[in-house]
């Protein structure tokens, strides 16, 4: 009699355990959509038993120890959660990853748009010292122009200082001595001026184009002499052939000679 109800105990204890591991199994189950939900993944299921043994030996120890005791069956309940934790902490690396590869791109974006901004400064620096250096010899060019511009309109302000008058046999070129004489003293005074000119003007006798020609051996003699002698530049050296032509009440020209006249600006001197 005390067999029976001793067994009668056990296979209550065996028969109400199940049930109320299978109640807080479906509780755990209940709990799962919220985990969905969060992680976007499907809810971890707890294995379904095949039977009461749930592969287990039938015998009496596995029935007083099943299911909490018994190895087995909680290596069956606790291998999906480690699957799930290890898959978790394998998204978790790869996401550790990605925020690393996503952080050392934005680092290059902002050391690139810094150096792209560094240029850009020094770009705009370099423009504006050239603007300013530009602006300065526009400053200068305008003065000079001014100056220039102010010479210029003095030119017609040249006056007579000096006049040499030089004779030479008709159809010749060489000068004498004392032609030479007279255009070294004119000259000699001009050594250290600068605002002047010299008209060289040659008369001949004859008619037409052979008195031009010949007048104009004669001034190119003058103005050969002046510019290899004395060094006097060519730009400052107006010449004319005037030929036959009668100047300062002549009827006529009755000799050769060539005339040198030195013209000073004491304006262009004032402003200098």
């Amino acid at each position: 009699m005390k067999n029976r109800i001793f067994l009668t105990m056990l296979l209550s204890v065996a028969i109400g355990l199940p049930a109320r591991a299978q109640q807080t199994g479906s509780s755990s189950n209940g709990q799962a959509p919220a985990s969905q939900s969060a992680s976007e993944r499907e809810p971890l299921t707890s294995p379904k038993p095949k039977d009461f043994w749930d592969g287990d030996d039938p015998n009496v120890m596995n029935l007083v120890t099943h299911p909490f005791a018994n190895k087995k069956y909680v290596q069956r309940q606790v291998g999906p959660i480690r699957d799930r934790i290890n898959e978790l902490d394998q998204i978790t690396a790869e996401n550790a990853g990605r925020i690393k590869d996503v952080d050392s791109r934005a680092q290059q974006g902002i050391k690139l748009a810094s150096d792209k901004a560094s240029l850009a400064d020094q770009h705009s620096t370099d423009a504006s010292n050239k603007a300013q250096l530009a602006q300065t010899a526009a400053t200068q060019a305008s003065t000079r122009v001014s100056a220039a511009e102010q010479m210029v309109g003095n030119l017609d302000q040249y006056k007579g200082s000096a006049q040499t008058e030089i004779r030479i046999r008709p159809g010749q070129t060489v000068l004498s001595k004392n032609a030479k004489e007279a255009l070294d003293s004119m000259a000699g005074a001009l050594k250290d001026q600068r605002s002047y000119i010299i008209e060289v003007r040659g008369f001949a006798p004859g008619q037409g184009q052979a008195a031009i020609a010949s007048s104009q051996k004669m001034a190119d003699s003058v103005v050969r002499y002046l510019v290899l002698n004395h060094q006097i530049p060519v730009y400052r050296i107006y010449e004319l052939s005037m030929g036959n032509a009668a100047v300062s009440g002549e009827k006529h020209v009755s000799s050769a000679r060539v005339e040198v006249s030195v013209l000073n600006n004491d304006l262009v001197s004032a402003a200098k």
